[in-house]
């Protein structure tokens, strides 16, 4: 975790306010470094209702597998239950065999037992160092100080608990009527390297008082990262761990919220709005909070030949290491651009392409721009949000993504990461 938080964090923070049946705490396990904050515990009333979707990794690790597992059969009475989250920073507990699959078992039943529920109603999650047994041993004691502790209040310190190397936690919330009740949504996550997220960021976790099946959250968060965190890279590398779980509490409904149970339902069009805001607000922390970041870069593809020939380019621009340290340069290199465009394997006519950095046209074409001012894009450069917009001339295809740009701190960060 760095000492310098990163100069695009957000300069205001939300007041997080109280999910109704959930409890959280959170202490130092000393999972990898002695007296800092390393777990975190999530407790929720019975009744809870839990989705995820996780990383597409062929090597995904243990907790991310011990999740799944618990979300089969989603919707019945064997799974889509949720009464406790733990989460642990500092050991990712990857690439960790058989004693990490051991490891996912001894921590779920030592949080059974101390919030008096069963292993399969608990959900567990890790970020860290890859390829480091996890011994959670160390979890003995810390969970059951940490259930009879846990309060309803503690966002801040719950996303602090989570982060590795995050300058800054990250959390985000939104309040909407259900029905006619007042429904609350808090979400927090951390991410700041290894971030090519195919399904969410490397750990997010989202909560609401709604009263929404397993099977409606499910569909939520299969739409909602599409736009979000499927839509934001930092370095290209997709995680091993990545994760997002949702949990319905359900305690609206004493107030007159209704059950949800159809994802199509029509009274769920404003929840579905402000759900996917929180999502979109974490996505966009994690892009300011990439690591070494000093610019947030938004990628705008449009006229091309589909979206999803769009989101490719956008993609390609926003994963270029050359794109990205022309940006931590303050260099509108547009040449930089054209490449990416090129490789990206989709529909391209050089000879229509035109590119502007921050609202200023620098080429058009498939030229440079005959307006081009130096002095005039210099400048433009210099501020912390940069926008490069490409647009293709090939039809009606249109995607946005998040990135940041690539400076020398990002390699000394990951060149220290193990030591």
């Amino acid at each position: 975790m760095s000492s310098a938080v990163s100069p695009l964090a957000p300069t205001e923070v939300p007041d997080m306010p109280v999910i109704g049946g959930v409890r959280l705490a959170t202490a130092a396990a000393g999972i990898r470094y002695k007296g800092r904050t390393d777990v975190l515990l999530a407790i929720m009333d019975k009744g809870t209702n839990a989705a995820g979707v996780f990383t597409q990794s062929k090597c995904p690790s243990a907790p991310v597998e011990w999740c799944r597992a618990q979300l089969k059969g989603a919707g019945s009475s064997k799974g889509g239950l949720a009464r406790a989250l733990v989460v642990n920073s500092g050991n990712a507990n990857a690439f960790t065999g058989k004693t990490g699959r051991q490891a996912t078992t001894l921590t779920a039943s030592i949080a059974a037992k101390a919030v008096g529920c069963k292993p399969n109603e608990v959900f567990l999650a890790s970020t860290g160092v890859i390829g480091e047994p996890l011994d959670a041993s160390k979890f003995d004691g810390v969970l059951g100080t940490l259930a009879d502790s846990a309060a309803p209040a503690d966002w801040m310190g719950a996303a602090r608990a989570i982060m590795t190397t995050d300058t800054f936690p990250k959390v985000a919330t939104a309040t909407v009527k259900l029905g006619k009740a007042k429904v609350t949504i808090n979400g927090m996550a951390k991410g700041a390297g290894m971030i090519a997220p195919d399904m969410a960021t490397m750990l997010s976790f989202v909560f609401t008082d709604a009263p929404l099946s397993s099977a409606v959250l499910q569909a939520l968060l299969k739409s909602g990262v599409q736009d979000t965190f499927n839509a934001l890279t930092i370095d290209s590398d997709t995680s091993t761990s990545d994760t997002l779980l949702a949990f319905a509490t359900g305690t609206a409904a004493a107030a007159g919220a209704p059950k949800i149970t159809r994802a199509g339902d029509p009274r769920l069009k404003a929840f579905t709005k402000a759900f996917r805001a929180v999502l979109a607000d974490l996505a966009e922390q994690v892009a300011r909070d990439g690591e070494g970041a000093r610019k947030l870069v938004e990628v705008i593809v449009e006229g091309a030949t589909t979206n999803i020939s769009a989101r490719r380019i956008a993609m390609s621009i926003a994963n270029s290491p050359l794109v990205k340290t022309a940006i931590a340069g303050e260099d509108a290199n547009w040449g930089r651009v054209v490449m990416a465009v090129g490789k990206a394997g989709e529909p391209a006519n050089r000879d229509k392409l035109s590119i502007s950095f921050n609202g200023i046209r620098v080429a058009k074409s498939g030229a440079r721009d005959p307006s081009y001012n130096e002095a005039e894009v210099s400048e433009a450069m210099k501020a912390p949000k940069i926008q490069i917009k490409v647009a293709l001339g090939l039809g009606k295809g249109r995607d946005r993504v998040l990135t940041c740009d690539l400076t020398k701190e990002y390699v000394a960060i990951n060149g220290d990461y193990r030591s």
